[in-house]
């Protein structure tokens, strides 16, 4: 065995890879969008895999409740507030400096996606709001480049893989974005880090299928998993994108990629505040919100909106029935978009 492989002499081993996997492997190049839970374990075992080249898209920095499950950061990250990509290819370029390691500190959004996507062969899922799935699945279908995407909750996890005018696309299985304060999110039902280490697991899997050479592997379906009940389970999508008549896959709709559909801020003058805004106009139930936010932060609320206090970090959230919120404490529309996520749920 050539030395160069000799870091993957025990992958190479397995018969469903191989020598010319590796090299494949080797030759590739991965867009992973969002590095927190899924994504730095995404991204610590491709990059022990040998993926070529990995470019590291995330918009956040490192914080203190992040180290329950986000494998790739540690106390020093939090305390600096380095930004997770840099902290991740900080650590990455330690575990194997063969492979190129591009972190980008950015918002990824139908203004960027394009140029990321630069010599990709695939786009991983690491994120944790619809919006930027659902601009993936666009660009994804518009390049002809396959996307994994993963989502997972408290003790639950999906995972499915989308070859672009072949398979069904996540507009198929879903048709459009969650109306905010319908969802959970991490910050109101919680995550085991378990369930984040199986679902990426799962979705690191399905690329090293796809970039070996051997996508023939992979399964037309939508899996779902519990980890706590030990439920695991496979629905059989193949024929769904025949069936559901897709706007995006089918009738060539784009309008994740083109902008018409996204969350809208602006930064509130002389405030320290940042106004998120819905593409559109949404009612949402401020008392089915203001149940979920029990316990994460102090909640106020009327008819008219909800208010959300949260002790560490110091940020106020105010919420109006039109999903319209302001987002005190910070300039950064970036920040504020995290935390609209991360509370609300888009």
């Amino acid at each position: 065995m050539n030395s160069k492989y000799d870091r993957y002499s025990r992958q190479i081993l397995f018969s469903g890879l191989g020598e010319q996997g590796q090299k494949n492997l080797m030759d590739s190049t991965v867009l992973l969008c969002g590095c927190g839970a899924l994504g730095t374990v995404i991204a610590d075992s491709l990059t022990r895999a040998g993926v070529g080249k990995l470019r590291i898209v995330d918009r956040d920095f490192v914080e203190i409740s992040n180290l329950q499950r986000q494998v790739l950061f540690d106390e020093r990250d939090v305390e600096s507030q380095t930004p997770k990509a840099i902290a991740a290819a900080n650590k990455l370029t330690q575990i194997n400096s063969e492979v190129t390691i591009e972190p980008v500190v950015a918002d990824v959004n139908y203004s960027n996606i394009m140029q990321l996507l630069d010599g990709v062969d695939l786009i991983l899922d690491g994120t944790d709001n619809f919006e930027i799935r659902f601009l993936i699945n666009d660009v994804s279908l518009e390049k002809n480049i396959p996307w994994i995407y993963g989502g997972c909750i408290g003790s639950h996890g999906q995972v499915m893989t989308i070859f672009p005018n072949e398979s069904a696309c996540l507009r198929c299985l879903i048709d459009s974005v969650p109306a905010p304060g319908t969802t959970e999110t991490c910050d109101t039902a919680g995550i085991l880090g378990p369930t984040v280490n199986v679902v990426a697991s799962m979705q690191v899997v399905s690329a090293l299928k796809l970039l070996s050479g051997n996508k023939n592997l992979i399964e037309p379906v939508l899996t779902i998993i519990d980890i706590w009940d030990g439920s695991y389970r496979k629905m059989n999508i193949a024929d769904l994108r025949e069936r559901s008549n897709c706007p995006a896959c089918i009738q060539g709709e784009r309008i994740w990629l083109s902008g018409e559909r996204s969350s809208q801020s602006s930064v509130l003058c002389g405030r320290n505040a940042v106004q998120v805004s819905p593409q559109e106009r949404l009612e949402i139930s401020l008392e089915d919100l203001a149940e979920k936010l029990r316990g994460v932060g102090e909640v106020k609320s009327n008819q008219f909106l909800l208010k959300l206090v949260l002790a560490d970090p110091d940020y106020e959230l105010t919420v109006f029935r039109d999903g319209r919120a302001i987002i005190k404490g910070t300039d950064d529309p970036g920040v504020a978009k995290g935390l609209y996520a991360r509370f609300i749920g888009v």
